[in-house]
């Protein structure tokens, strides 16, 4: 059965108990997850969890293009940054290095499209770059998730992608592009083979889309 969701909460941030009960569920299933304030106290706790030096490929996300953590990152000069690594790297001769870089770093940091109070993770992709990092190719993944992006289940959350989400990233696609986004690419994580490889900053406010 499946639950009807009002468009606008998909941007409300989910209460308390909401996020307590998916916390434990994204634990059942392999999952580390922390329940943080606010983007602030997220930038803070990741800054922790990456050990300087380590490389680091984060995904296109506005959660951390916000927060401040794509410019801790991928700017300060702490960490092996595998965005402005491959910005020097040919892409005609050299692509195939590219992508296993990107899909291979010893830290992954991005966010989601959805989490489900059934603790599933859905995260979409017009290139399909981030994608493979999540699913298992890169040592350690970080999600970073606003409150807002709780849904009861996968339909739902397949909803607040193509309704809420898509609009949105094709507004700042074009923005920054000239050019549309496009739904290429879905990845839905039901579980983590690998106890604590995934953690998730679930925070109490919205943040991103």
């Amino acid at each position: 059965m499946t639950t009807s969701v009002p468009a606008a909460s998909f941007t409300d941030p989910a209460p308390a108990e909401t996020l307590e009960r998916v916390a434990a569920a994204l634990r059942e299933k392999n999952f580390a997850v922390e329940i943080l304030d606010d983007a602030a106290a997220a930038r803070a706790r990741v800054k922790e969890l990456i050990p300087e030096g380590a490389s680091v490929f984060t995904g296109a996300s506005e959660t951390l293009r916000l927060s401040g953590i794509d410019e801790d990152l991928n700017r300060s000069g702490r960490y092996d940054s595998v965005k402005a690594r491959s910005t020097t790297m040919d892409r005609a001769t050299q692509l195939g290095e590219i992508w296993r870089m990107i899909a291979c770093p010893d830290v992954i940091v991005g966010s989601v499209a959805a989490v489900t109070e059934t603790g599933s993770l859905v995260a979409a992709s017009a290139s399909g770059s981030q994608l493979a990092g999540y699913s298992g190719a890169a040592s350690r993944v970080i999600w970073i998730v606003g409150a807002q992006k709780v849904v009861p289940d996968l339909s739902t959350a397949l909803r607040r992608l193509e309704d809420h989400c898509v609009p949105l990233e094709n507004e700042r696609a074009m923005k920054a592009y000239g050019v549309p986004s496009a739904l290429n690419r879905l990845l839905v994580l039901n579980a983590e083979p690998h106890p604590g490889r995934g953690t998730v900053l679930l925070l109490r406010e919205a943040i991103g889309f």
